[in-house]
């Protein structure tokens, strides 16, 4: 999965944002809507990650959930 489609596809995906980082509130999840910078913002702020790793760990997991996504649907 891209960030193009995270974001297109936000309400689907944002319970597995949600999985993976926990301190995310209800309104980080609102302002994030599947933006790349505004989830390394909140990540930034919630996990004191330097900026470079927000934006790996990001980018790592957005890579990932399109394998998530898919064995979700296969369990249905």
């Amino acid at each position: 999965m891209n960030w193009d489609q995270v974001e297109g596809k936000w309400k689907q995906t944002k319970g597995t944002f949600r999985e993976k980082w926990g301190k995310l509130t209800d309104d980080d999840l609102e302002v994030i809507a599947g933006k790349r910078e505004q989830l390394v913002g909140r990540l930034q702020e919630r996990y004191g990650f330097a900026r470079e790793e927000a934006e790996k760990q990001a980018d790592v997991f957005v890579k990932g959930l399109s394998d998530q996504v898919k064995s979700a649907k296969a369990h249905h």
